[in-house]
């Protein structure tokens, strides 16, 4: 018989893992609360997650941060100027919200609405429903187009492969490129006006220059927008689509009840993704009709960039905060309460497939 003072094998697990006192055989037990309740196991915390972290934080504070801290500043500083008492040449001073007030207001100096027609403070708000056009037409014209085309590349025939290769050109093309390559075709004498037959001024004329616009932002950016659509097309499983068909479905009930709903997730992140992306364009309008503040075309982009070229750091520094504030505003309420979250939305349809 074995003695019974020897340690038994299993009783040195325990010792080594904290379980027993090794001198006296017993439980360790911490020390009680006040409560009378045994108090938990105090565990180092691991703090190497943070310190990967760390570097990339720092970079995402300098890169992004810092400036948005700046822009917001400057904007509540004088742009440089001469002072109308002195007949000096003055730069800086705290400006208050006057900056805010020139574009929200029109107020330049005497009131609202006294900005003269044709500066940049009479222009922001024409230039607001100009982009907000641009976002609401283009977006709505490449879902329509963007569900057909993924649609269409999901099916399985032969050349779908190079027909998905041949959609994306479009897309991959820089957008500089782009608007000088639809200058050419909308110019005076260019390829519209000679398979049309007419002599519209497509960069001038107020109506005729927005549609170059559109037309030119929806072949860039369809294929785009098709592209996250058949990434949702791909996960829904083929299998609802058989049982729908034995059940006696139509095309459009199957479109209407299944392609629709689990797609949801995709189109909405694709939706929210395009939107930002209107939201804040320049180089496409700019190209095409002009960067100075008075053109049909001026996207509020456009509008503090021409104020920038003035020389009035300060009061596009506060448009930019405007145009900040407005579009995080489109993104939140796109997210809460249009269900633009894929995490959340595809969280949500698992939860209802197990229930």
């Amino acid at each position: 018989m074995a003695d019974s003072a020897e340690p038994r094998p299993a009783d040195v697990g325990r010792v080594a893992a904290g379980v027993i006192d090794s001198g006296r055989g017993v439980p360790v037990v911490d020390p009680p609360t006040p409560d009378g309740v045994p108090s938990a196991p105090k565990r180092k915390r691991d703090l190497r997650a943070v310190w990967l972290i760390a570097p990339t934080m720092v970079i995402l504070a300098v890169v992004i941060v810092y400036p948005v801290l700046q822009a917001i500043y400057l904007s509540f500083q004088k742009n440089k100027g001469v002072d109308p008492d002195t007949g000096r040449f003055v730069e800086g001073g705290f400006a208050g919200f006057d900056h805010y007030l020139m574009w929200l207001t029109g107020n330049c100096g005497s009131g609202a609405g006294t900005c003269p027609p044709g500066t940049l403070g009479s222009d922001f708000w024409p230039s607001v429903g100009v982009t907000f056009f641009f976002a609401v037409v283009t977006v709505s014209i490449e879902v329509l187009l963007g569900l057909w085309m993924a649609t269409i590349m999901g099916r399985n025939f032969f050349g779908r492969s190079l027909l998905r290769a041949s959609v994306l050109i479009p897309w991959a093309i820089p957008t500089a490129v782009t608007a000088k390559l639809w200058f050419f075709i909308f110019a005076e004498n260019g390829v519209a006006n000679s398979l049309l037959g007419t002599s519209i001024a497509w960069t001038t004329d107020p109506w005729a220059s927005r549609f170059a616009v559109i037309v030119a932002d929806v072949w860039k950016t369809t294929p785009f927008m098709a592209l996250l659509i058949l990434a949702g097309l791909q996960m829904i499983p083929q299998d609802v689509y058989e049982a729908a068909r034995v059940d006696g479905a139509t095309a459009w009930q199957r479109f209407k009840s299944i392609t629709l709903p689990l797609v949801k997730p995709a189109l909405m992140v694709a939706v929210l993704f395009r939107t930002l992306d209107v939201l804040r364009m320049y180089d496409l309008p700019a190209i095409l009709a002009g960067t100075s503040g008075g053109t049909p075309t001026t996207t509020w982009s456009i509008l503090a960039i021409a104020d920038i070229r003035q020389g009035n750091l300060q009061s596009a520094s506060a448009l930019s905060t405007l145009i900040f504030l407005a579009i995080f505003a489109v993104a939140y309420i796109m997210v809460k309460f249009l269900g633009a979250n894929a995490v959340r939305t595809q969280d949500e349809q698992r939860k209802g497939a197990k229930s």
